[in-house]
């Protein structure tokens, strides 16, 4: 055990049985984190056609992988549950028998997990914390908190050798989900414009009236719709910003806290361009393909940002931006002072932007 690098027989070829038939992905959360993660199963199932591959994940977050093609097993996790459920869910972890684990988070309970397994082989990250690196044979480089989440995730295909691939992700819906989508959106003129104005941290949580501003210049320049996404905890935002939106006599549905997750990725798939906090949707639009403007008042946009190309991203300018505070460590008139800097303006103009590439690309199809 321990940091040290040392490839394994399948990646050097020194040892050329080596041949797992069971593998285990250990990446319980959070939303953004799993989204980003999605794109590997693709790759293990290119390197090792012959292996079932399992997935230990939050509850909440279960719908992500369920149905996957390449996923042939889920393993649920909670930390609600207490201890007792969480030594069986370790007793099943050892039972399974997995010749390969990933522990893609990182933390003491999925290095617990992974120990567990007693699998022949345990890779983790530099980002491992909290001891969970004593669980694993393996640490791929080049995967420090320096390096941008999605990047990180990566580097798992590349010390695959599939570095290559395209970077795919896929959640499987059903006829009866995509129906519903459609239904949704079946009456808004196009371009439709996603707003997501939740977070759980308060510093990313810029306020409803800003996203109501932007989203009403876009539709007052170039026409459209705007659909508002959220959870539970996002209601009453959704309701602000559809209530401007609605005052000012354009399309808008508030689908906050009355998707499934199923349906949220669907949704996400299906509209023109969501802005976004930093968040788990924004990431997972991301990987579905859907170009996104994201606000960061408090993480670092190339950190946290997301994969791909045709994104905005608009971060703040205060001295304590991309501090990663959950809460604001200011009080007074500096308390919060990231949301009065990144102005309307530049996120504005960031989606305009965005909805003129997309204008393009229809005209030249």
């Amino acid at each position: 055990m321990g940091w040290a690098y040392h490839p394994p027989p399948f990646i050097t070829g020194d040892v050329m049985d080596f041949d797992p038939q069971r593998i285990c992905i250990i990446k319980p959360s959070a939303l953004g984190d799993v989204a980003q993660t999605l794109p590997l199963l693709p790759v293990l199932k290119r390197r090792f056609p012959q292996a079932s591959i399992a997935w230990v994940i939050n509850r909440e977050l279960l719908d992500l992988v369920a149905g996957h093609p390449n996923v042939d097993d889920v393993i649920p996790f909670a930390r609600r549950d207490g201890w007792r459920e969480f030594w069986r869910l370790l007793r099943t972890l050892r039972s399974r028998q997995f010749d390969l684990v990933f522990d893609l988070q990182g933390l003491l309970r999925t290095g617990l997990m992974t120990r567990a397994t007693g699998a022949h082989w345990r890779v983790g990250m530099q980002t491992a914390r909290e001891g969970a690196h004593l669980a694993c044979h393996i640490t791929i480089p080049d995967t420090s908190r320096a390096v941008p989440a999605h990047e990180r995730n990566w580097r798992v295909a590349e010390w695959l050798g599939l570095g290559d691939m395209p970077r795919q992700a896929f959640v499987a819906t059903t006829d009866a989900e995509r129906a519903w989508v459609q239904a949704q959106l079946a009456d808004l003129p196009r371009s439709v414009i996603g707003i997501h104005p939740g977070a759980k941290w308060e510093t990313k949580r810029w306020p409803a009236e800003k996203f109501a501003e932007v989203a009403l210049r876009a539709v007052r320049a170039c026409g459209g719709s705007v659909v508002v996404v959220g959870g539970k905890g996002d209601v009453a935002l959704g309701e602000q910003i559809a209530q401007s939106i609605t005052t000012a006599g354009f399309s808008v549905v508030n689908l906050a806290g009355r998707t499934s997750l199923k349906q949220l990725a669907e949704l996400l798939r299906s509209i023109d361009v969501l802005v976004s906090n930093d968040s788990g949707p924004l990431h997972l639009a991301a990987e579905l393909g859907t170009p996104v403007v994201g606000v960061y008042t408090c993480t670092s946009p190339v950190i946290s940002g997301p994969a791909g190309v045709g994104h905005e991203l608009v971060a703040t300018h205060v001295a304590c931006a991309a501090g990663y505070h959950k809460i604001c460590p200011h009080s007074g008139d500096r308390h919060l002072a990231c949301f009065e800097d990144l102005a309307t303006d530049r996120v504005a103009a960031a989606l305009l932007r965005s909805l003129n590439r997309i204008a393009a690309r229809a005209r030249s199809a």
